[in-house]
């Protein structure tokens, strides 16, 4: 059976001042404080979280 691939999630802005949408989706990737990591799995979902939130958080 193939690994699943995953990709590691870093929350670098505040979400404060944001849209309440973008705060509920950084939660959603389990994203609390800044500098926060997530390992998380490669999914069209997870990728859409991820591009909604692009400006806050950076994918290692």
């Amino acid at each position: 059976m193939a690994e699943k691939t995953t990709l590691t999630v870093k929350l670098v802005k505040s979400v404060a001042g944001t849209r309440q949408s973008h705060r509920d989706t950084v939660r959603g990737l389990g994203l609390r404080k800044i500098n926060s990591e997530r390992v998380l799995e490669d999914t069209p979902a997870v990728r859409g979280m991820i591009n909604k939130v692009a400006y806050l958080v950076k994918v290692l």
